[in-house]
């Protein structure tokens, strides 16, 4: 069956770093995109980065451009995403999707369909 992975999350304070990974099986991903969106509590979830797998391409939400960055590694079929200078604002679950890619990298959650079960990240203040 197909499976999204999520680890790396934890507990850290304001400005800190975290790398985020998303290890996928099941399946051949080479097709696809992956997004990583997150939950806080109350909210909504929310697209944060997106990255396909055959091209590299990525897309970001304006929240965290200069400070996340995604980045895959076909083989081992592995999405980073390291997440720097963490704001207290960032806390939330963090999740990976799959999606087939068709050379847009969709930000909305609809659109993808696989999940993972998420990673939490705490900054505290």
């Amino acid at each position: 069956q197909v499976q999204l992975v999520e680890s790396g999350g934890g507990l850290v304070q304001a400005g800190g770093s975290l790398r985020l990974s998303c290890t996928a099986s099941g399946r051949s991903f080479r097709n696809d995109a992956m997004g990583w969106f997150r939950q806080a509590p109350g909210k909504e979830r929310e697209f944060v980065a997106a990255i396909s797998w055959s091209y590299g391409s990525t897309k970001y939400a304006d929240s965290v451009k200069g400070r996340f960055t995604i980045s895959r590694d076909n083989a081992a079929n592995t999405v980073y995403h390291q997440v720097n200078s963490l704001k207290p604002e960032d806390t939330a679950i963090y999740y990976c999707a799959a999606k087939t890619y068709y050379g847009r990298l969709n930000s909305g959650a609809h659109e993808y369909g696989y999940w993972g079960q998420g990673t939490q990240v705490t900054v505290s203040s």
